[in-house]
């Protein structure tokens, strides 16, 4: 939340075309629910920062756009996130602009900040090894972890896609798994070999007394027998990351950024890639096929005079 000063009066339709506008992205686009909190979260920004400079919706100018962008500056947010917001920004005044609300076609005139695309936080073959090694099999939770690492990385899921994972949704017979991504899209990955062995041991021989008399679908759970959310798988993730001895930092999306970049180095097609993704563009895809650091090296001491 911006530390600015509280206005004298209240824009009276700040807060309800919002809302509306929220609405408008759940009911009638179909959005996701974490989409649209996305949505929320980014204008609720610029709308405490309207507020105190005393501008309503149906009054705001580009001056009033570019001193938001400036403040977001210097609140140290990075260009993707101000890119982001921005694009926020944009479809919420084309709605604004489409209730005739807005007086102005102020968002034909917005044009995003070009950023550069970062290359992914990856990780070696042999830290994914040692990562997915990591597990103890004295530990209680061992068969659930071991499967939960081999999942994450065998599928390249998002950490909220392997969360919201249920067990009709996978099928060991045939190994693959039924995900739901972004906006509801559905999309069939693979499962490899030792991520179904893994998965099947952990349905045999502990899941059910983690479920105990619960009703849960949930294919991961809890010690307490409840669905395991983001923030604790990305937790198990950090852990184990470090009882391997991985100085580098680790997430659930690294493991994401592993499967398609050691996909594309086996010599997997980027169009494939793309598809168990879940990669609307493909030039999201793309940024997977950058150099490693093991090639550079290589062609380094091969031909340079002085290796």
């Amino acid at each position: 939340m911006l530390a600015v000063q509280q206005p004298v009066c209240k824009p009276r339709q700040t807060e309800p075309m919002v809302k509306q506008f929220l609405d408008h992205l759940f009911l009638e686009c179909g959005l996701a629910g974490a989409t649209v909190t996305a949505y929320q979260s980014d204008l609720a920004g610029l709308t405490t920062f309207l507020e105190a400079r005393m501008v309503a919706w149906s009054e705001i100018t580009m001056d009033d756009i570019q001193q938001y962008m400036i403040n977001l500056k210097e609140r140290g947010l990075s260009v993707s996130s101000i890119a982001r917001h921005l694009s926020t920004i944009k479809v919420f005044l084309r709605f604004l602009l489409a209730e005739r609300v807005l007086k102005r076609d102020i968002p034909t005139l917005m044009e995003s900040p070009k950023r550069w695309r970062s290359i992914p936080n990856t990780a070696r073959y042999s830290e994914i090894e040692a990562l997915l090694c990591a597990p103890s099999p004295n530990d209680e939770f061992y068969l659930r972890d071991q499967a939960l690492l081999e999942l994450l990385y065998a599928t390249g899921m998002r950490v909220s896609e392997v969360a919201d994972l249920t067990i009709d949704q996978v099928n060991l017979d045939l190994g693959y798994t039924r995900c739901i991504g972004k906006g509801r899209k559905e999309r069939i990955v693979p499962v490899g070999r030792k991520a179904i062995a893994a998965i099947e041991e952990y349905l045999e021989m502990l899941r059910p007394r983690l479920l105990g008399h619960n009703h849960v679908n949930a294919l991961m759970l809890s010690r307490t027998g409840r669905p395991l959310d983001r923030t604790n798988i990305w937790r198990l993730v950090r852990k184990y990351a470090t009882l391997a001895g991985i100085k580098r930092q680790i997430s659930p999306h690294t493991l994401r950024h592993c499967f398609a970049t050691h996909l594309l180095a086996g010599g997997a097609d980027l169009r494939i890639v793309q598809e168990l993704l879940g990669h609307a563009d493909v030039t999201t895809t793309q940024i997977y096929t950058h150099v490693d650091e093991t090639q550079l090296k290589h062609v380094h001491s091969l031909y340079h005079p002085r290796p």
